[in-house]
């Protein structure tokens, strides 16, 4: 029995409609013969879903009992006895009550896939135990449930569910999504434009690099190694010298002119001998890469031109970027550059070729690097080297014999065998001191041509220059392998401060994991954990992993490094000697850190309870004034009703029924201003500006006051220009202005509304009828300014392109609003009163 596929509708956010795409899959299935059952839907109040739900078989839920509540989960049992073709599961990251057999509802999943079902599920991005920081600095919400990235990254099959925030924000509005109770403090906070734009790109994103993972992956499958530019890949290749920042803004240059190019970068290691990098070059130089936007790797080599395009394929880089060659004229003669190198065996690739000031009237012949290792290939190198060497200079010593004598000719046969040591180590300078004593002997001693020696000085004289060899051949083998070691300790250096260097930054479990693959070379890691409650036969679960065909039990791996009892680190790849064991095992506790520390940061802050209780307040408010909404409109129709029988009341109960009436239309405003002043705020109110007669606003804004009250005087010129503004958001605006006036002016003292034009703009003013000698002064200033009516006018205009002032120093207060307006003009004010 095979396992089952994992199928995800994956979501930016809630109300996408992840649970209804997930149901019409399994209708869909249902037609075509599959055996689907509902193992848990959650339809959160929708028609709409719980119709697609109809005709679908359902097991039936499991009910528990937590600190006194009841509460219901899937029934995995029931699911597993059934053990339908296909299992509908929504709410991937949900955390299951106490008392079920796993902690969170994936693991359940993974169980009926171990069982060979089906499973189509749900899930929203900011689940991602990756994400969850981000979506946090974005949205001011901790998810409490999170799900490992790899459980997604193993998914058959995941499929986008998407909306345009705009939509999103309408469903909510109409009441698709969340009950009544969360609307308002659902769209001002969560669900804002900006928040909703973010998740999406995130979800996109994520989705991006997934598909980009299973590309790889079938190139790997398939052994397809010539890249597929399916996406710009640009890839610098840094030797450590300083011609590298030059090379990393060219790429950067090219990059530019390609929307959604990647900018990578590489520098090669050589495993064994000396090196001339300094590292504070390459860091600065990784400085500048990032800055750019650029991520840059690291790997080991003994040749560069391997490992660069290694890395290329496997990373399906289209363009790669080099430096032109420092070596001088000379140099070249004796082997090609790592620019025509590459050029040579890049394939399909494009190599850019970059000159640079180290490359320019360089002709100094330069040997290679010494000491490059003891390595069988070294050796068989080396001994080539005497090979080729010492028949050549033998000859050309037997064209001057007799100028030089045996000591002369002895010491230029030493600089062959200092070479070969320096190259290949003791070994092969033996072999070649023993082989130039030996020529020498036959060419140079008498007789020539015969390994008899006449004199014994020339057998000391041989004698002793076997014996220098042989010590000047170990002296350098011994410096070769010490600086090998020195290098090879300084990269595995190099390597635990890159990966304190990512934690410190922030990255994510999965990038520390890929830095320590690309260090060690190997082909593929995954850190490890084991479900303790799991027994006897353990389970494993990968919590981040890098390469291909990550292991994904710890018998799978090539190398392993325990980080405790339930953590481990497993590899794939080339076998490693003991000391790059004992790096990997500190790289592995220091994952363990990583892993444990973001554990630890589940709990919020002080910040996130401040968050919380204002949100909380918020919620709560808009709560009580829809519940409001009812009982007010009842008492203002009660009020209505008695007044038109006021014909029978006296007139102190008449007075008391008017007042009655405007203090509940008045309660009823308020209600209707504070609904209003959030629906902006969450940006559900939609504008349509366009040129608006301003006595047809201010009209409206005057039936709207209702009737009872006092009048209000108006001082408008006989002109005035439309403005540009949204008809019923001005009119609103003006209604809750003049409200505020007229609760803040005598009875014998209207409010005054007055227009003028100036600049291209129409100043409408407001002030109430209140006496300078009775004006409103200091802390009452200041609770007008802040009043609901004001703050719900101000964020209207400055939707509106508009802007709104107040004025109370020695007059009476006022409230100046400007508009833009559609053309010049005004003329001297006329009087008129309602």
């Amino acid at each position: 029995m095979g396992r089952g596929r994992l199928r995800i509708f994956l979501g930016a956010a809630p109300g996408v409609g992840k649970t209804y795409a997930m149901l019409a899959e399994g209708q869909r299935l249902r037609s075509l013969g599959a055996d689907v059952v509902v193992g848990f839907v959650e339809s959160h109040g929708r028609r709409p879903t719980a119709a697609m739900a109809e005709g679908l078989e359902t097991i039936p839920r499991r009910t528990l009992t937590h600190r006194g509540a009841t509460f219901t989960e899937m029934d995995l049992d029931a699911v597993l006895a059934r053990r339908p073709q296909v299992a509908l599961i929504d709410e991937l990251a949900h955390t299951n009550v106490p008392g079920t057999r796993s902690a969170s509802r994936w693991q359940d999943v993974v169980e009926l896939l171990d069982a060979g079902i089906d499973v189509v599920t749900t899930l929203n991005v900011q689940h991602l135990e990756s994400l969850n920081d981000v979506v946090r600095q974005i949205t001011g919400v901790r998810q409490r449930e999170t799900l490992p990235d790899e459980v997604a990254r193993r998914a058959d099959q995941i499929e986008l569910v998407d909306l345009p925030p705009e939509v999103l924000r309408r469903r909510m509005v109409h009441g698709d999504i969340y009950p009544p109770d969360r609307i308002e403090s659902a769209l001002t906070h969560y669900f804002r434009v900006g928040n909703l734009t973010a998740l999406r790109e995130i979800a996109l994103l994520w989705l991006a690099d997934r598909v980009e993972e299973g590309l790889q992956r079938y190139r790997a499958e398939h052994g397809i190694v010539a890249p597929w530019e399916t996406r710009e890949r640009i890839l610098v290749g840094l030797s450590g010298g300083p011609e590298g920042e030059t090379l990393i803004r060219r790429a950067a240059r090219i990059s530019a002119r390609t929307p959604g190019t990647e900018l990578l970068a590489l520098h090669v290691v050589h495993e064994e001998g000396l090196t001339r990098v300094d590292p504070a070059v390459l860091d600065a130089q990784r400085t500048l890469l990032e800055s750019l936007g650029g991520s840059y790797h690291q790997t080991t080599g003994e040749d560069p031109i391997g490992p660069l395009l290694q890395f290329a394929e496997a990373e399906n880089v289209t363009q790669i970027v080099l430096g032109a060659s420092r070596h001088g004229r000379l140099t070249r003669l004796l082997r090609a550059g790592v620019g025509e190198r590459a050029i040579k065996r890049s394939g399909p690739i494009d190599v850019h070729i970059v000159t640079h000031e180290e490359a320019a009237g360089n002709t100094a012949l330069r040997l290679p690097h010494a000491g490059h290792g003891m390595g069988l290939r070294r050796h068989a190198t080396a001994l080539a080297g005497a090979a080729v060497l010492l028949p050549a200079l033998t000859l050309l010593l037997t064209a001057v014999r007799g100028q030089l004598g045996l000591a002369g000719d002895l010491v230029i046969y030493l600089l062959v065998t200092v070479v070969v040591a320096l190259v290949g180590g003791v070994r092969p300078a033996l072999f070649t001191a023993v082989a130039a004593a030996l020529l020498a002997d036959y060419y140079f001693t008498a007789p020539l041509h015969s390994f008899d020696i006449e004199r014994p000085d020339e057998i000391a004289t041989l004698v002793v220059f076997i014996a220098t060899a042989v010590l000047v051949g170990t002296v350098a083998g011994a410096s070769a392998r010490h600086m090998q070691q020195a290098v090879r300790a300084t990269s595995k250096a190099r390597t635990l401060s890159l990966l304190a260097a990512g934690m410190m930054r922030g990255q994510d479990l999965t990038a520390l994991v890929e830095l320590i693959r690309e260090n060690f070379g190997l082909s593929a890691v995954s850190l490890l954990e084991r479900d303790p409650r799991a027994s006897p036969v353990p389970r494993w679960y990968v919590v981040a992993s890098a390469g291909e065909r990550p292991p994904e039990k710890p018998y799978e791996a090539d190398v392993e490094s325990p980080v405790d009892d339930d953590l481990t680190l497993a590899a794939r790849g080339p076998a490693l000697s003991a000391e790059d064991r004992r790096v990997l095992a500190a790289c592995a506790a220091e994952l363990g850190l990583v892993h444990t520390r973001g554990r630890l940061t589940g709990s919020g802050g002080p910040d996130d309870l401040l968050a919380d209780a204002e949100r909380t307040r918020a919620s709560l408010l808009l709560a009580a004034g829809r519940d409001l909404r009812a009982p007010l409109r009842a008492a203002e129709k009660a009020l209505v009703r008695l007044r038109r029988g006021a014909g029978k009341r006296t007139r102190d109960e008449k007075r008391l029924l008017d007042t009655a009436h405007a203090a509940v239309h008045r309660a009823g405003q308020l209600v209707a201003d504070l609904d209003d002043l959030s629906r902006l705020h969450a940006g559900a109110l939609e504008l349509y500006l366009r040129p608006v007669d301003l006595n047809e606003a201010l009209g409206a804004a005057l039936d709207d006051l209702g009737p009872g009250g006092h009048s209000i005087a108006l001082q408008l010129p006989e002109y005035l220009p439309d403005v540009i503004a949204d008809a019923a958001l001005l009119t609103r605006a003006l209604t809750a202005l003049g409200a505020d006036a007229l609760r803040h002016s005598p009875p014998d003292r209207p409010p005054v509304i007055t227009m003028e034009t100036a600049n291209g703009r129409v100043a409408i003013q407001v002030a109430d009828g209140a006496a300078d000698d009775t004006a409103t002064a200091g802390g009452a200033t200041g609770a007008r300014a802040d009043s609901l009516a004001l703050r719900l006018s101000r964020d209207l205009a400055e939707a509106m392109d508009g802007r709104l002032g107040t004025t109370a120093k020695g007059v009476p207060f006022t409230v100046t609003l400007t508009f833009p307006s559609c053309a010049p003009g005004g003329a001297p004010a006329t009087g008129h009163a309602r």
